[in-house]
């Protein structure tokens, strides 16, 4: 059904949850391919056992350029995007298929919801659940929890876990190279697609994942992507989230463009000093 690409950076541990996470709680069966940046974990042998595809870099490249890479091996209609430290609960992909078999086109960008243990004001994700980490995991108490974890469909898919159509993904060249290592450039995807004009933005409360959170990006220096979308766009990320997407609020059916008011404007000069 899906190509999931999952990048990751000597976090083996974590990968082979969310192998076995997606192997055990998936409805339909899916292409799975890694890329594997640098791999001293022993991540590429792993991989070479359990007969996972991959592609494979020396050093550790990114999030963007890791899925333009891995995304070459796709063979199914759709591309997911899936992180290395989130583990798939059971019907996350069955969910998804549904929606997409009930939205009659292929201009579309779908987001599971995820459980998180940290506290936040995030509307689109189910936060303040902590079921440890992988080396003390509690899949039992997950397992039999999460169905009481409510969240409505809401607007503004962007985050992964993601579905969009390999059409679309080959359309806009996937993730751009120029926000590598990778920060901001889940907004910039979401902003290639609208420019595409793709409205169809919905994150969906009944596919679920959780994510550990195990924090791989503390490891990289990080790029200035909110400068880098600012000159891109020319808009800020926050204007682009909250009042074009409507980011986590409850979904009504496709987006519209918002009218060019005092937000639209302030968010123009912002962008304009960076």
């Amino acid at each position: 059904m899906f190509t999931i690409l999952i990048p990751t950076w000597n976090n083996l541990p974590y990968l082979k949850k969310c192998v076995e996470s997606l192997r055990k709680n998936s409805t339909f069966q899916h292409q799975i391919v890694l890329h594997i940046n640098e791999g001293i974990d022993g991540s590429k042998a792993w991989a070479d056992e359990e007969n996972i595809q991959y592609t494979i870099s020396a050093e550790n490249i990114g999030i963007c350029k890791a899925l333009n890479l891995a995304s070459q091996l796709a063979t199914t209609p759709y591309i997911c995007y899936f992180n290395d430290d989130m583990y798939a609960l059971p019907g996350w992909d069955f969910h998804l298929v549904k929606e997409i078999e009930g939205i009659g086109h292929e201009n579309f960008f779908l987001s599971a919801t995820m459980i998180e243990p940290r506290e936040g004001t995030d509307k689109n994700i189910l936060q303040g659940y902590d079921f440890g980490d992988v080396a003390n995991f509690k899949e039992r108490e997950l397992m039999q929890a999460y169905k009481n974890f409510k969240m409505h469909d809401w607007n503004g898919a962007s985050w992964p876990p993601n579905v969009v159509p390999k059409a679309l993904w080959d359309k806009v060249g996937g993730y751009s190279d120029e926000f590598s290592p990778g920060m901001y450039s889940d907004p910039d995807f979401t902003m290639k697609l609208w420019d595409q004009g793709v409205r169809h933005f919905k994150g969906l409360g009944e596919s679920k994942v959780y994510h550990f959170m195990s924090k791989s990006t503390g490891k990289v220096v990080k790029n200035n992507g909110r400068k880098t979308f600012m000159q891109k766009w020319k808009i800020t990320p926050g204007y682009f989230y909250r009042t074009m997407l409507k980011m986590g609020e409850p979904w009504q059916g496709e987006l519209k463009a918002p009218s060019k008011g005092i937000a639209y404007f302030l968010s123009k000069l912002k962008a304009s000093l960076n």
